[in-house]
């Protein structure tokens, strides 16, 4: 059938913000779906909020909206844009919420706008898990025990009928928001009660246990004359009660029988016929019980997932941009095969590899949660590895995840007496527990009792944890070693020589690498898109680029602090180079990212970050030069060691960076250029850091350094806290040496990015934190342009930028941190390399800046880029986003250690629009009446009468702690007053359970109030009451819910802004 033609213009949702269970792979499922439908000649309207994302490119859609993902703005851009058509299929459970929303409200009807890639009904039956079960029972296709209740009183009335343990599921949530597993009646009553509350229709579905059973996948695409493919079926190794998302995966799947698969392949594309969904991808999850073989029917998502974006690089098959092209009418036999070039889409894929997933962690950021892993996720990241075999594939895995591992084998630090009773929780290092249990004499019987894992993995497990390095390493059989996936390093620890060693060694006996490609079809047809992966066999596939070419190295897997920017910075790279008519190299191992799609660079490898897989493809390439500049700290980490090898690293210096980090070298830099800087110090030692503390004088700012995301980064008051975070510092840091600096309170913080060929400098932009001094970048608000800066200040900022850009050789991009205190400009720190800021500010500005430095980095100069800067009247807000609701018992308030897993830009002509819009997109919803609770420091006391006065006369009840409500009183504002948590009842927390509070301003009290915080912060983020921690915060607050009042919010499209300028 071919494509339609009724229809000229189609919308796209975005996904939003990245947040633990839904992050970049809505980028790459996004980009991939606008860019084939806007090829098909359809006009592309996009709204997303996050600046991010290479979706959001003003080159990516026809017209795109980074504006709020709510009723308001899609409704208003639905009547600017007229869109034919929706397709809320490639945005995560955020767009397909949107969609139905729009539907329900009647928006879609009332301007005629038809949902294509998905039906309303589909999403109903899939969505609500009650109308899912229905559906499953009426084809015969077995679901778990259990039964919905929409109150307490029905829950405890069906629990009986059930038992205990049971599985507590909310409906229509995301990433397993709310769910939780009971095992006795006192858990039961308070899961129920959060799983209510976090249901939007407050439902929760409870199920028998299905714990110890082992969890599949299957991806499916259906097109509208019912063909239905598998793409790929996945294999958790965790047992059911671990989420999909958190779980160690594999593909193809290893331990079902042929019949078995086979029957889950026809209930998959069953279910998909009986939910209604006619064209496009869905992920439909399984259980099967590992004694008798009965299988059950977890779920389907009737949209691309998480783990279609994990299929798609699994496989090579593009399901996003296929599932696109279906939903205007094509059929899977029309659609070619971008990889192979040869076959049609509707060729089933076929891999003669195999594919795992590890989950990346970040719990030291959360030192709350106890890290047990269960049916909410929890992971911010994953990374992806390929090998000819399972084992070869897991050791991979393991040495990409970037947790300081080799290999599969814990790091010599962890060697600590197992406790095997604590082996049968599931947490993100289990299996090298299990590894250690093996070497400690357990057997596959009694681990498989505590860990239900299924034994043919820890057959696989075993066979690792037994192999003796040594010994084949004496009997020079590294090439045995080599396949079976033990990297350089780990035959090194072993043998007790340097890595270095063993390359050479390999190399001299000509054990090296061979390369394969990822084709869909296992090689059965010739590919044409290389995407590649190396393994120890005879035959390579791949051969070298004739042209010149140039190497970039991504940044990983994601985690706070290094996320979805920096692979933004990596495709922008891709971007600029091709037009320079260079070769470009993708080096990566995240499935997530849009920097592995298939036709992004000229050539992928998806392979570990490490030295020594790096440099096997630079022998194999030699590329004329390697970017390191773009991917975070991950290619940082290895750049002098790659320097050592003769690598032409283009670009700023790996040893200018370094210098920036060398705080002694730094200082003295700083001192020549007679800039000012906090007072520092420089410590190896707890002594020298006492020492140092002292002569700067409390409080100070401690940190380790080469770290992102102010990892081990505190405020610390006395001697004692020293003590305890410097400890800390130096586990984060290794061997270099933990950084000290005066702390500058009341002090505004600034960023600066800029680019350097040299000799000139373009400054991208001054970015101003809402927040003030003391919380991380990545954690505070912050606005462009510079909302409190003079013009004498300004102009001193960009001086110092430009001095600093050229002290430190910069070629490229460069990121500078300033705090203004007293009228004094101090350098914070200064990164000679992309910052998290860059997607925002290109946005903003419309100049792709780190497009523009990598052209910079093979010589191209500033003056050569023609750079037009483009008059807007435009405020921009940058917000972040943090994961509190799936860490219930976290602190929220905000600190030098980034915690926000991504962010929202809220962009308008006025700051309190901007702000609100910001707001909105980041999930806050600030309220237009209603009561305000504020309980405030003696700092901000004073601050707060004005900002209470202004909302006492928006009509707003206030409520307030004895002191804060003593201090309005006095000066004429009418409040009244409620107890703390522990001076009696009914208090603060009782008052938000009670719905009766609409808006929370608590900055922190310190010490001796934190127990009151706290339980706040905990209520809030149960209940989903919006809190502002800081004053500043709730002066912009302020201004935002007065524009949202005055109903004043317009929204404009990137093309409206600049395209009258270009």
């Amino acid at each position: 059938m071919p494509k339609r033609t009724d229809i000229q213009s189609i919308m796209i949702i975005g996904a939003g913000p990245i947040i633990i269970g839904q992050a970049c792979e809505f980028d790459y499922s996004g980009t991939q779906a606008c860019r084939a439908l806007k090829n098909e000649g359809y006009r592309i309207i996009l709204i997303n909020s996050n600046p991010a994302t290479i979706m959001t490119d003003k080159n990516i859609a026809d017209a795109t909206y980074l504006e709020p993902i709510d009723l308001d703005a899609l409704e208003n851009i639905i009547i600017k844009e007229k869109p034919d058509a929706l397709l809320p299929t490639v945005g995560g459970q955020t767009a397909l919420d949107a969609a139905m929303k729009l539907y329900k409200e009647g928006i879609l009807k009332k301007y005629n706008v038809e949902l294509i890639g998905a039906n309303i009904s589909a999403i109903e039956k899939a969505e609500s898990r009650e109308n899912f079960k229905v559906c499953m029972n009426k084809c015969n296709i077995e679901t778990a025990k259990g039964g919905f209740v929409n109150s307490r009183k029905d829950a405890l009335s069906l629990i009986y009928d059930i038992g205990f343990p049971v599985i507590i599921r909310p409906s229509f949530t995301m990433g397993g928001t709310g769910g939780s597993t009971a095992y006795n009646i006192e858990e039961f009553e308070e899961q129920i009660e959060t799983g209510l509350i976090a249901s939007p229709i407050t439902e929760v579905l409870i199920e028998e246990s299905l714990l110890g059973w082992k969890e599949f996948e299957m991806e499916v695409v259906r097109d509208s004359n019912d063909n239905a493919i598998i793409i790929c079926g996945i294999e958790n190794i965790d047992p059911m009660g671990v989420h999909t998302g958190d779980s160690i995966t594999v593909a193809p799947i290893q331990t079902l029988s042929d019949k078995e698969y086979q029957k889950m392949r026809n209930w998959s594309i069953q279910c998909l016929k009986e939910i209604g969904v006619d064209t496009g991808g869905s992920n439909v999850q399984f259980a099967v019980h590992p004694d008798n073989g009965r299988m059950i029917i977890i779920e389907m998502n009737p949209r691309v997932s998480r783990s279609s974006a994990l299929a798609s690089k699994a496989t090579g098959y593009p399901i996003a941009k296929i599932a696109a092209k279906l939903a205007i009418g094509y059929t899977l036999d029309e659609i070619p095969n971008d990889i192979t070039g040869n076959t049609m889409a509707s060729f089933e894929p076929s891999i003669d590899y195999v594919v795992t997933k590890i989950p990346r962690f970040d719990f030291e950021k959360f030192p709350t949660s106890d890290g047990v892993l269960g049916v909410q996720m929890q992971s911010v990241g994953e990374v992806m590895a390929i090998g000819r075999t399972f084992r070869e594939s897991l050791q991979k895995a393991f040495r990409s995840l970037e947790a300081g591992l080799i290999g599969y084998q814990p790091k010599k630090t962890d060697y600590r007496d197992l406790d095997i009773s604590k082996i049968s929780f599931p947490t993100a290092f289990r299996l090298l527990k299990i590894w250690e249990a093996f070497k400690e004499g357990y057997s596959i019987d009694e681990l498989y009792q505590k860990t239900k894992i299924d034994k043919w993995f820890l057959h696989q497990f075993k066979f690792l944890a037994d192999l003796d390095i040594m010994e084949l390493y004496n009997n020079q059989k590294i090439n045995i070693l080599k396949q079976e996936g033990f990297s350089d390093e780990q035959i090194a620890c072993s043998v007790n020589i340097s890595e270095l060693d063993v390359r050479n060694q390999r190399i001299d006996h000509h054990i090296t690498p061979t390369y394969k490609m990822v084709d869909t079809c296992a090689a059965e047809f010739k590919s044409e898109t290389p995407y590649c992966y190396s393994t120890y066999e005879l035959e390579n596939e791949i051969k070298p680029f004739k042209e010149k070419s140039i190497l970039i190295l991504g940044g990983g897997p994601n985690r706070i602090g290094q996320g979805i920017e920096f692979d933004y910075c990596c495709v922008q790279a891709v971007f600029g180079l091709q037009e320079l008519g260079f070769k470009t190299i993708m080096v990566n191992c995240n499935p997530e990212t849009v920097s592995t799609d298939f036709d992004i660079a000229d050539k992928l490898y998806f392979e570990p970050l490490t030295f020594e897989d790096v440099m096997n493809i630079i022998d194999l390439e030699n590329p004329f030069g390697v970017l390191i500049q773009f991917g975070g700290q991950t290619p940082l980490n290895i750049a002098n060691k790659l320097l050592e090898q003769g690598v032409n690293i283009i670009g700023t210096d790996p040893k200018s960076i370094d210098l920036a980090e060398d705080r002694k070298k730094f200082g003295m830099i700083l001192d020549e250029l007679n800039i000012p800087v906090p007072n520092y110090g420089t410590a190896y030692s707890i002594e020298e850091a006492i020492k140092i503390a002292n002569k700067i004088k409390y409080p100070v700012l401690v940190r380790p350094s080469y770290v992102l995301g102010g990892r081990g980064m505190e405020i610390v008051y006395d001697e004692n806290g020293l003590k305890d975070f410097v400890g800390k510092a130096a586990l984060v840091s290794g061997n270099h040496p933990i950084l000290i600096d005066a702390f500058l309170e009341n002090a505004f913080e600034f960023d600066v990015d800029a680019i350097c060929d040299g000799n000139n400098v373009e400054i991208a932009g001054i970015m101003q934190h809402i927040e003030e001094a003391g919380i991380h970048s990545g954690d505070s608000s912050c606005v462009f342009p510079a909302y409190n800066l003079t013009v004498e200040q300004k102009n001193m900022m960009e001086s110092y930028t430009e001095l600093l850009a050229k002290k430190f050789n910069t070629i490229g991009l460069i990121n500078i941190q300033y705090a203004i205190q007293n009228d004094i400009i101090y350098v914070i720190e200064v990164n000679p390399r992309a910052s998290r800021t860059i997607p925002f500010i290109s946005k903003v500005k419309n100049i792709p800046y780190a497009k523009y430095a990598a052209q910079i980095a093979t010589g191209k100069k500033i003056n050569d880029l023609n750079i037009i800067e483009n008059e807007t009247n435009l405020i921009a807000v940058k917000k972040p986003v943090f994961p509190f609701n799936k860490f219930p018992n976290q602190n929220i308030f905000l600190s030098p250690e980034m915690r926000s897993t991504g962010e929202v830009i809220g962009l308008d002509r006025y700051l309190g629009s901007a702000y609100a819009k910001a707001e909105i997109g980041a999930g806050n919803k600030l309220p237009q009446n209603g009561t305000i609770f504020i309980s405030v420091n003696n700092a901000d006391k004073n601050q707060i009468i004005k900002i209470a006065r202004d909302f006492s006369e928006m009509n707003f009840e206030i409520i307030a702690t004895s002191g804060t409500a003593n201090i309005l009183k006095q000066n004429g504002i009418l409040c009244d007053s409620i107890f703390k948590v522990g001076e009696g009842r009914p208090n603060v927390v009782d008052a938000i359970k009670n719905n009766k509070i609409n808006l929370i301003i608590n900055t922190p009290l310190g010490s001796q109030s934190r127990y009151d915080e706290y339980e706040i912060g905990k209520t809030s983020i149960k209940y989903s009451v919006p809190v502002i921690t800081t004053i500043a915060a709730a002066k912009a607050a302020l201004r935002a819910i007065r524009i949202i009042q005055n109903k004043q919010i317009e929204y404009f499209s990137l093309q409206s802004i600049f395209d009258k300028h270009d």
